[in-house]
């Protein structure tokens, strides 16, 4: 009776040590980390399709999106801070709602343009520097299957799919990759948009292959983000799987464990 009793006891033990380690991830979870699955390449290379990372949420204070108790505002945030310009951020979709992430590269009252696939900023262009080709293998990636878009366009399957990649430089000195597919592309040259009081301008790191703030929200573009839709900013993938799902541990990238987002 004894043992069966010190068996049910240790049952009961380990049952509320996994009850309390859930509710405490639930609560971390809740408050500070989100964790993001990248479904798409339009930040290629900063982030890969694949990549498993989690989002500062309190990086930009609470919203209604970034904070679920009662305490949050039904609109605009609590301990508000600014983001800069070079963050990667994810944001709530202003019509459809979707979770996406992007580089923030225009704050409230600036000028945003893109000329010959050249971003200005208040009517200064951004530095660019050249840095060689961005290359993967032509196949289906992540768990839609989808491939990659490349600017040697045919390729066959397995062959090298290349895109060039520049060194862009914001006028706060942040710098990041950005890849291109094609010249004189649909997004490549835009009107000066001119980012309003409360609102961001976010763009892709891969320039031909992310829908984004240069589209308007009418034809199923980001637009103008409020602050209040900002969830928080990815700093850190944690690791990554270049298969169709994060349990097939042999298609892991070992070089992405703990991989900083930032170009240093």
């Amino acid at each position: 009776m004894a043992a069966t009793a010190e068996k049910k006891d240790g049952i009961w033990e380990t049952v509320k040590t996994v009850f309390w380690a859930l509710v405490i991830a639930g609560v971390f979870r809740t408050l500070f980390f989100q964790p993001f699955w990248i479904p798409s390449g339009s930040m290629k290379e900063t982030l890969l399709i694949g990549d498993f990372l989690f989002v500062n949420k309190w990086a930009y204070g609470y919203s209604r999106y970034s904070c679920p108790f009662a305490i949050c505002p039904i609109s605009g945030r609590i301990f508000a801070s600014m983001p800069e310009r070079g963050d990667i951020v994810v944001f709530r979709h202003p019509v459809s709602g979707d979770d996406l992430i992007k580089r923030l590269v225009g704050l409230p009252g600036d000028r945003i343009q893109v000329r010959e696939g050249v971003l200005y900023i208040n009517d200064e262009a951004v530095q660019l520097e050249d840095a060689g080709d961005f290359a993967e293998t032509y196949e289906r990636q992540g768990s839609a299957g989808q491939y990659p878009r490349c600017e040697n366009a045919p390729v066959g399957q397995g062959g090298d799919c290349l895109k060039g990649r520049q060194i862009e430089t914001l006028p706060n000195g942040v710098s990041h990759y950005i890849l291109n597919i094609e010249d004189n592309g649909f997004a490549d040259n835009t009107p000066v948009f001119t980012v309003p009081e409360g609102h961001f301008f976010f763009m892709g790191d891969n320039r031909d292959n992310s829908v984004d703030s240069r589209f308007p929200q009418a034809t199923g573009g980001v637009g103008f983000v409020p602050f209040e839709n900002l969830i928080g900013r990815a700093d850190r993938v944690m690791f990554s799987s270049a298969g169709t799902s994060m349990l097939a541990f042999w298609t892991w990238r070992p070089d992405r464990f703990f991989h900083s987002l930032r170009l240093d």
